[in-house]
């Protein structure tokens, strides 16, 4: 099974190159700031791609998602499947998305840093296969720059780590992290296609599971 990860595309969509493969699977943030219109094309975008099942988690810049016009945001999408903290099965595999990060600024889906964003983390069953969230564990792909501040979470680190222990843990929100890195049996991947200046210079990641 071919999975093509990408996230923070932020309505500039258009300018990635995908590589084909059997499940798309988008980490959040693939609008600039959450307007009806950015969703609306960005369903369109998504029509013209070939892979048979798109999986779509929201981050904190797509903000229609954590708002009263939810399940209008949600109806636009019809070329994909947006799951919003929770289970989606496909292909013989277990997939669990989720928008949330740490709090900071007045973002979507923010959840203040330990008991209040860990109580969404414990809902994460154990044992799936692909965990996906915005904003990444700490100390894993999540600074701006190498050698910089590890801007992850802590108790999201803890979680899959000891826990939940998926294959595959994928994420964005922080765009210099971009790449991967295998931890014991989990395959991290930040698949931000951004960089810190909003410029498309990260590829997409595939990976075969």
């Amino acid at each position: 099974m071919k999975l093509v990860f990408i996230s923070d595309t932020h309505s500039i969509h258009k300018r990635i190159s995908v590589p084909d493969g059997d499940i798309l699977i988008h980490c959040g943030d693939f609008t600039s700031r959450g307007h009806v219109h950015e969703v609306s094309n960005f369903n369109k975008w998504l029509g013209t791609l070939p892979h048979k099942v798109k999986l779509i988690c929201a981050g904190n810049h797509d903000i229609i998602f954590d708002s009263g016009e939810y399940l209008l945001a949600k109806t636009l999408l019809t070329n994909a499947e947006y799951v919003q903290h929770g289970l989606f099965e496909t292909h013989g595999l277990s997939f669990f998305m989720s928008p949330y990060s740490p709090e900071f600024c007045n973002w979507a889906f923010m959840k203040r840093r330990g008991e209040d964003i860990l109580e969404k983390w414990r809902e994460i069953p154990a044992g799936i296969d692909v965990l996906v969230t915005h904003g990444p564990p700490w100390s894993i792909l999540d600074s701006i720059m190498l050698g910089s501040e590890s801007l992850g979470c802590v108790d999201l680190y803890q979680e899959v780590t000891l826990r939940i222990k998926p294959k595959i843990h994928a994420f964005g929100h922080i765009h210099g992290g971009h790449g991967q890195t295998k931890i014991n049996d989990t395959l991290f991947i930040n698949a931000s296609i951004c960089n810190e200046e909003y410029m498309t210079i990260n590829k997409p990641i595939v990976v075969e599971l």
